[in-house]
């Protein structure tokens, strides 16, 4: 036995023999991927569905009971405020109000004047803050010009002048819908004397707009009140999406989003000019019931951009609720839950080495590091189930 361990060449086979052995039976390295942690700007986002609507909708209705002709107007075509006859009606035959009818007309009456002082006081309010804002944005313009106040702040004062620009618009067309309000509750307290029946009545365009939608084109008999025509402006649309109420309480007013998916080349701009302050129950696809509250969304791009959407338009939309220009990030699919913390690989010197951090916001890829990690480490991406802290390591492709 002496002789053979004193054999070099049965030795060395020996040994060559074990290596082998070692070799065979050593841990092969893990093929993994990873990314750097890295600096730099961050957004977190809601998203959902949206539908674009025109701001300012102007339903016409019959204002008598009686035979409504045939309307000739179609969705899409032009009106002109008192130019434009929308329909005809035949009154029919007028019976005296009792004494009951007569109250409700004359209250409903008094309700459509009280809307209508209402609307023009509205209007007057917003008339005021327009003047203000536009002697606000002048005071900004000559201070950005001796450069003493920041770009950011004339922007804000530029929005702020549209935003009520826009609500002036708004109140002028609420204030004219209003007045046609009135006429049509007076016309029900017209005694039948002074409207010999069959005298043809021309019911003509309250606003300037288009045909949104036709209720009725064919002749037919209609009660008072039967709506006939949509009207409204397409060039003032305005999108408005039902959100979680979980995730409208983490929207802003003034917070920016963007328009994806509706059809164009590139996303549009668009900025939050509402929360609703109420919420609604609505029964999901899946017949779960969810708590949804109304979001409305303004385009910021030209209506060149845009001029080709219409009211009832499906679109997406992204809700930017808090964004940064410098965060310290790290991909989320490198993150796994260890007890109640996150925690990470980290790839040093060819092991994985696992690593507690702490984690703040968080969107759908990136994910902002507040302690464990800094940047240019690498971490693996999606680490399975067998990874161990110590484990050997190699990028995926390599051996």
């Amino acid at each position: 036995m002496m002789r053979l361990l004193r054999n070099p060449r049965l030795m060395g086979a020996i040994g060559f023999v074990g290596l082998l052995v070692l070799v065979a039976l050593w841990p092969a390295a893990t093929p993994i991927d990873s990314a750097p942690v890295t600096r730099g700007s961050l957004e977190v986002t809601v998203e959902d569905e949206g539908e674009t609507r025109v701001r300012d909708r102007f339903v016409v209705s019959a204002p008598v009971a009686g035979r409504v002709l045939r309307i000739e107007l179609e969705p899409g075509d032009p009106v002109r405020r008192g130019e434009t006859v929308l329909a005809t009606i035949l009154p029919g035959e007028s019976t005296p109000l009792d004494a009951r009818s007569r109250a409700e007309a004359e209250a409903a009456v008094a309700a459509a004047r009280a809307t209508l002082g209402r609307a023009r006081a509205e209007k007057q309010r917003a008339e005021a803050a327009l003047a203000f804002a536009r002697s606000e944005l002048q005071r900004q313009r000559d201070l950005a010009r001796q450069q003493i106040v920041a770009d950011q702040q004339l922007e804000s004062a530029e929005t702020r002048e549209r935003d009520t620009r826009e609500a002036v618009e708004s109140a002028a067309f609420a204030a004219t819908a209003a007045e046609e309000q009135v006429r049509m509750a007076e016309a029900r307290l017209i005694p039948a004397s002074s409207a010999p029946r069959g005298r043809p009545l021309e019911i003509r365009a309250p606003v300037d707009g288009v045909v949104l939608k036709r209720h009725h084109e064919s002749e037919a008999v209609v009660p008072a009140g039967e709506p006939l025509l949509d009207l409204g402006d397409p060039a003032r649309l305005e999108i408005v999406s039902d959100l979680l109420s979980t995730d409208a309480v983490k929207v802003k007013q003034g917070a920016p989003a963007r328009i994806e998916q509706w059809g164009g080349d590139h996303p549009l701009k668009g900025r939050v000019r509402r929360v609703e302050p109420s919420g609604f129950m609505k029964i999901s696809a899946l017949g779960v019931e969810e708590q949804r509250v109304n979001v409305i969304v303004d385009f910021e791009d030209a209506l060149e951009a845009w001029k080709t959407l219409g009211d009832g338009y499906r679109v997406e939309l992204r809700i930017v609720v808090w964004e940064s220009a410098d965060v310290l990030q790290v991909p989320t699919s490198s993150l796994f839950r260890q007890g109640d913390a996150w925690a990470v690989f980290v790839v040093r010197g060819g092991r994985a080495r696992f690593q507690k951090l702490e984690v703040g916001r968080r969107n759908g890829l990136e994910a902002e590091v507040l302690a464990g990690l800094a940047a240019g480490d690498r971490v693996v991406l999606h680490p399975g189930d067998t990874l161990k802290d110590g484990s050997r390591v190699t990028p995926r492709g390599r051996s």
